[in-house]
C-alpha cells in the first residue's frame, strides 16, 4: 500500500518504524540530491541525510501539513543539516589555514591563505604532494582534530616526532598555496 509521506510522516510522529521505513524509501532519493548539490561528496551527503532522518524521527510529530508538505518540510531539514555540515568542513579548513599561517616565518598576512589557496582545491593539490605518512598526520590532526598526544599514540611515535612532521608539512603545504616565487 502506497500512503503519503504526510500519512507516513503522521505515522512516524506516533513512533510507527514500518513508516518511517517506508518514508525513508519513498524520500531518501531526492534528499540524497540536495545534500549532495549542497555538499558535493557522497560521505558528507550520506551524513546530512543520516542526520535528517534522525531530526525526522525526532520531530516528525511536530509536522503541519497546513504549512507545506512532508516532502517540503523533510527537504528543508536536507538543508539545514547539508549547510551545518559544510559550515563545520569550511571551520577545519579555517583552521588548517590559521595553523599555516602561523608557521609561516615571515607571516606578514596571516588571515589570507585561504585568499592564497583559492579553493579546497588548491589545498588538497597540496596536501597530495606531501608523503602519505605526513598527509595523514595533517589531515587527521587539522580536519579530523585529533592532538599530537593522539597522534602519538596511532602511529605509534613520539610527540616531538608528530609535532615535527607537522610542522614541516605545514611549511610545505604554505610554500605550494603560495605558489613559486616572483
Amino acid at each position: 500500500m502506497n500512503r503519503s509521506p504526510e500519512t507516513l510522516l503522521a505515522a512516524v510522529g506516533r513512533g510507527d518504524r514500518v513508516a518511517f521505513a517506508e518514508l525513508y524509501r519513498a524520500t531518501a532519493p531526492k534528499l540524497m540530491g540536495i545534500a549532495l548539490r549542497i555538499l558535493t561528496r557522497r560521505e558528507l551527503a550520506e551524513e546530512a541525510l543520516q542526520e535528517t532522518y534522525v531530526r525526522a524521527w525526532q520531530k516528525a510529530s511536530q509536522f503541519d501539513p497546513a504549512l507545506g508538505s512532508a516532502v517540503a518540510w523533510l527537504a528543508a531539514i536536507c538543508r539545514n543539516q547539508a549547510i551545518d555540515i559544510r559550515r563545520r568542513q569550511a571551520e577545519r579548513i579555517a583552521g588548517l589555514s590559521d595553523a599555516l599561517a602561523e608557521d609561516r616565518a615571515d607571516a606578514a598576512d596571516t588571515d589570507g591563505i585561504m585568499a592564497l589557496a583559492g579553493s579546497q582545491g588548491a589545498l588538497k593539490a597540496c596536501l597530495e604532494q606531501l608523503p602519505e605518512s605526513r598527509r595523514q598526520l595533517v589531515v587527521r590532526a587539522y580536519l579530523e582534530g585529533l592532538t599530537r598526544e593522539e597522534l602519538a599514540a596511532v602511529y605509534r611515535m613520539p610527540v616531538n616526532t608528530v609535532k615535527t612532521n607537522l610542522r614541516r608539512s605545514l611549511i610545505e603545504l604554505r610554500r605550494c598555496l603560495d605558489g613559486p616565487p616572483g
